[in-house]
């Protein structure tokens, strides 16, 4: 996938809404294919709406069709603390590279309130040793949380990274919300 910085390029026609959580405003951009990206939550929605805007240049403001209304809906519905069922959003993921795609098939598998080690989505994915790259790929993660990268820590339960807004705050913030059963919550 071609970037620069925090920018994606596409040349396909894509919309983006904004909309409010519990823990702020999100953002959310579709085309064609399915969701392209999630902002997770700023601030403010002008903060939002610039981020988005930096990462999709392309993409217009616009209301959502019902297949990301019900998208946004399980993810203000997560960020809330309750139930959603984000396993059947479709994402578009045809500028994802093939490795990254079948790491963020693993990490859509993890429940609610469970968590994975780098290491183990690495050998899930076919490619033990390999949890460094898995990190890198998460890291790059452009639609949590319907991706919950979240959910995946480093070896022996510590957080790791998370390139989000506010950073492993922010992680251990989602998964406290979730209600984790993994080893930060032993």
């Amino acid at each position: 996938m071609p970037r620069t910085d925090d920018r994606v390029t596409h040349t396909a026609t894509r919309s983006f809404a904004l909309f409010d959580t519990a823990l702020g405003t999100c953002g959310i951009v579709w085309g064609e294919r399915g969701i392209g990206g999630v902002q997770l939550p700023e601030s403010t929605s002008a903060a939002a709406r610039a981020r988005l805007r930096r990462r999709f240049p392309d993409a217009r403001e616009a209301p959502p069709p019902p297949e990301v209304c019900r998208a946004i809906d399980g993810v203000v519905a997560l960020l809330r603390g309750e139930p959603s069922e984000l396993a059947d959003v479709e994402l578009d993921m045809s500028a994802v590279p093939e490795f990254h795609r079948r790491v963020y098939e693993v990490a859509r598998t993890i429940p609610r309130g469970a968590t994975l080690t780098y290491g183990e989505v690495a050998s899930r994915v076919g490619a033990p040793g390999a949890a460094r790259a898995v990190g890198q790929a998460l890291g790059q993660n452009p639609f949590a949380p319907i991706v919950p990268c979240h959910r995946v820590l480093a070896a022996g339960g510590r957080l790791g990274g998370f390139s989000a807004t506010g950073g492993v705050a922010t992680k251990l913030r989602l998964l406290s919300i979730e209600g984790g059963n993994g080893p930060l919550f032993d």
